[in-house]
């Protein structure tokens, strides 16, 4: 498994979510240049999973962004993960990131 979710991008639209199912995982949001502005994860406690939890970021952030997502049991673990790589690659969180305080979010060396 890569270290990097390298899914391709599917717009984030209504139509698109109808196909996903009630899993766990991690996804990641971007805007329209491919910019990563949002790593998330639908958990046990996520109402209808990955399917769910992107409808909810649709809701609040509108048409005009794309998704990716992977279907992960270990999904916080995964989600840290996500969120290290962004930090190691770019040194910040994305944008929609900044407010969320994961467990830990240490420094990963892809050297």
């Amino acid at each position: 498994m890569a270290i990097r979710l390298e899914k391709p991008w599917r717009a984030l639209t209504k139509e698109a979510l109808k196909s996903l199912s009630a899993q766990l995982g991690v996804y990641q949001i971007s805007n329209d240049k491919e910019e990563i502005i949002y790593i998330g994860y639908a958990g046990g406690r996520s109402l209808w999973g990955l399917r769910g939890a992107l409808q909810d970021k649709l809701a609040e952030l509108g048409e005009g962004h794309q998704f990716r997502l992977e279907v992960n049991q270990q999904y916080l673990s995964r989600w840290e993960e996500l969120l290290k790589v962004h930090k190691g690659d770019h040194d910040t969180l994305p944008s929609g990131n900044k407010d969320h305080r994961p467990r830990r979010v240490g420094q990963l060396s892809l050297g």
